[in-house]
C-alpha cells in the first residue's frame, strides 16, 4: 500500500490517511512483533558455530 503525503496535506487529511493505513495494515497476516530478536539457545552460540565449520573436516 503506497500514501503519498505532500508538505500542502492537512493535518486532518494527514491524519485520516494513517488511521486508513493502520486499519487496512492490522487486518493482514499475522503480527510477528513478538518474535523479533528472540533467540533461545541451549548451547553457546560460539560453541555452535565451531560445532558448524568442524562439520567438513
Amino acid at each position: 500500500m503506497i500514501i503519498v503525503i505532500n508538505k500542502n496535506t492537512s493535518k486532518k487529511e494527514f491524519e485520516k490517511k494513517l488511521t486508513t493505513f493502520q486499519k487496512a495494515k492490522s487486518t493482514k497476516g499475522v503480527d510477528l512483533a513478538k518474535h523479533v530478536g528472540v533467540i533461545h539457545l541451549k548451547k553457546d552460540a560460539l560453541q555452535i558455530q565451531k560445532e558448524l565449520r568442524n562439520e567438513w573436516e
